[in-house]
């Protein structure tokens, strides 16, 4: 019986071949799948009035992206391998056993796992959200169902598992309030200063380039301590979320130009000395 001539080197390229035209398309699949995912996110965003809602649609779709990549990657692998000779029985058994393993026993990947689901589907979090986590403040870069990405002010990135987070505070939710301290010299009369104040808030700030930012009218809680060289008052301003920085940096500024305009004293730390005449005369003998 005679055996036909196999060529070898045939097999493997048309192997290779194979495989190439099978990146290729797992590519394709790939970049299609996350375009459309952006394209709805991003028509679905555009009827949604609503930020919050907004924010959490696209938190959601990121999360349902990184499992779909997961599935077409390992989809992709289950039909590569067998065509490399690679039997992947062993691979499968050994993913129950994993599965299992981790199933039973690590506690830490469950805990990511469900405070994850928990932080994405009830909205504590939106991607760009300001946020504080475990003494950790910056804008949410990354939410999945294992971690949060934090960027801080100072550009570095913190990783904080969903399982090890048990409060977040979130700076950009609805609304903010800024909290504006002024401290004035004793001499100074408190009344005056607070209609001073609510000059500076009515007329110039909520009529400037920031009067958008501002909800409603300003607090003024009045003379809230005795210090050791100031009175200080406080005010209290509601805004839009997350534009509460920009306002009180513009209040201060505001309020320190009226001040100096007006003639109105923001005292700094002073001690007065008294010195008895006779150590002033005994100073004077040792020179």
């Amino acid at each position: 019986m005679n055996l036909p001539n196999i060529n070898l080197d045939t097999i493997m390229h048309s192997v290779a071949v194979v495989i190439f035209f099978r990146i290729v398309f797992l590519a394709i699949v790939l970049k299609v799948t996350n375009v459309f995912l952006k394209y709805l996110a991003h028509r679905i965003t555009q009827k949604i009035e609503n930020k919050k809602q907004a924010k959490q649609i696209t938190t959601i779709l990121a999360t349902i992206k990184s499992v779909i990549d997961l599935m077409i990657v390992s989809i992709f692998l289950m039909e590569i391998l067998p065509k490399l000779g690679i039997d992947i029985r062993p691979f499968l058994t050994a993913a129950g056993v994993l599965g299992v393993a981790v199933g039973f026993g690590s506690k830490q990947f469950i805990e990511d796992l469900i405070s994850g689901m928990d932080i994405i589907f009830q909205g504590q979090l939106f991607v760009g959200d300001i946020v504080e986590i475990d003494g950790k403040v910056g804008t949410v870069e990354r939410l999945n169902l294992k971690m949060v990405a934090l960027r801080d002010w100072d550009g570095k990135v913190h990783y904080i598992r969903n399982g090890m987070i048990n409060i977040i505070t979130n700076y950009t939710r609805d609304f903010a309030y800024v909290i504006a301290e002024v401290s004035v010299a004793y001499k100074e009369n408190v009344d005056r200063v607070i209609q001073v104040v609510s000059d500076v808030v009515n007329n110039e700030l909520k009529k400037g380039e920031h009067a958008s930012y501002i909800i409603g009218n300003m607090e003024v809680w009045g003379l809230d301590s005795f210090e050791d060289s100031a009175l200080k008052m406080k005010f209290r301003i509601k805004t839009k979320s997350s534009y509460q920085w920009k306002i009180k940096r513009e209040f201060n500024r505001l309020v320190k130009n009226k001040f100096d305009e007006l003639g109105i004293e923001i005292p700094f730390p002073q001690r007065t000395l008294h010195v008895a005449k006779d150590d002033v005369q005994r100073i004077l003998e040792n020179k």
